[in-house]
């Protein structure tokens, strides 16, 4: 009679169902999972380490014997502009992954399901954070190509680097707000091209800036594509010190100010 009597209750314990238990860390390395497959699907992968090599060939070949005339030894000069050009393209492929899953719905499909409000945001920023380690690693290769080196030191070689990584994602931020908001691919390329295209080619990063007109010499001097350009050649001929790095960090951090909460406020907003 126990045995007959208790059977009820432990069918009705086995045939509850158990509350799943939400992890963001798995959700997090899910949907990171997922963007890494579709960069290597779609040929984004591919496309980082090729980038940096266009830009080598297509800043250094047509300046190297000019600038050898002056003196200067034009591997090393450039370098710097070689990866943050890098880095603005990582920007640039972020800006796209945001705008086609704001456009295709997969965003609202997110906000739909059961998933922390971060971990989409969060999975992407690790594509991104993938993308820039590529390219980095791509353009120094290629700058040792073609003679550039890290004359101050792996500790400097280190803060190269680290400088680099931090201006590209901070542009990867901004770009992901922006693509979140227009939903458009194509507005996103364009928006963000032309700004780092003036400001590259405007900059102390391609040529010194006495070189430039006398009447534009403090625009170039204190934009800041040319305060990272000195920051990080600096840093790899080993004379790097606190007042010149002191502008290229108050840039970054002041971008970063209004990057990130942007990029959360557009992915977290409903609608």
């Amino acid at each position: 009679m126990t045995a007959v009597a208790a059977s009820p209750v432990v069918i009705a314990r086995t045939g509850r169902h158990r509350k799943p238990q939400l992890s963001s860390m798995q959700q997090w390395l899910a949907l990171s999972g997922r963007n890494v497959h579709i960069m290597w699907s779609h040929g984004q992968i591919f496309v980082a380490v090729l980038a940096p090599l266009i830009f080598t060939l297509g800043f250094y070949l047509p300046l190297k014997f000019v600038m050898k005339v002056q003196g200067i030894d034009y591997a090393q000069f450039v370098m710097p502009i070689i990866v943050l050009q890098a880095m603005a393209f990582t920007a640039i492929t972020a800006a796209g992954r945001a705008a086609t899953e704001a456009s295709n719905g997969m965003n609202a499909r997110f906000q739909t399901m059961p998933i922390f409000p971060a971990v989409p945001l969060a999975s992407r920023v690790t594509a991104m954070l993938i993308h820039a380690v590529i390219s980095l690693i791509a353009a120094v290769a290629y700058g040792y190509a073609i003679g550039f080196r890290f004359i101050g030191g792996t500790t400097l070689a280190v803060g190269f680097c680290a400088l680099a990584l931090g201006v590209g994602m901070t542009l990867a931020m901004a770009g992901d707000a922006l693509g979140t908001l227009t939903k458009s691919p194509e507005i996103t390329s364009q928006s963000l091209t032309l700004p780092q295209l003036i400001l590259g080619m405007f900059s102390s990063g391609f040529v010194p800036e006495s070189q430039f007109p006398e009447w534009s010499q403090g625009f170039v001097r204190n934009q800041p594509i040319s305060q990272f350009s000195v920051s990080m050649r600096s840093m790899a001929e080993g004379h790097i010190t606190l007042h010149q790095l002191t502008p290229s960090l108050l840039w970054c951090a002041g971008l970063l100010l209004v990057a990130v909460p942007l990029s959360i406020w557009a992915n977290v907003r409903r609608g």
